[in-house]
């Protein structure tokens, strides 16, 4: 039983929950927590400075490739942000809470 956090960022709210809704909706996450942050980034050889949303999506492990795949289908961004963090530890119950509220198979989004 092995879990992760992915991250992601959207550039609002409303793109933000739109998101985490759906990747409950699909048993694809267990939780996602949405925080204000402001990003400073190189893009296209430009210096950036924007407010944008972090998710965070607490799930299993194994279904990183259908997260990273619908959330590409869904994002706005041409190269959305998508990092899996593994979760070495944990309190049991809440890492079964997340294996609970994930689907058991990965099955095609």
């Amino acid at each position: 039983m092995t879990c992760s956090v992915i991250i992601t960022t959207c550039p609002n709210i409303d793109e933000a929950k739109q998101l985490a809704t759906l990747l409950i909706k699909e048993k694809l996450a267990a939780c996602v927590q949405l925080s204000n942050i402001e990003s400073y980034y190189i893009w296209e050889g430009k210096a950036c400075h924007e407010p944008e949303i972090k998710l965070l999506i607490k799930t299993r492990h194994e279904l990183y490739p259908e997260v990273e795949t619908f959330i590409r289908s869904h994002h706005s961004y041409s190269v959305p942000e998508i990092i899996e963090l593994p979760i070495q530890n944990g309190l049991s119950t809440y890492l079964d809470w997340i294996f609970e509220n994930t689907r058991d198979k990965a099955i095609s989004v």
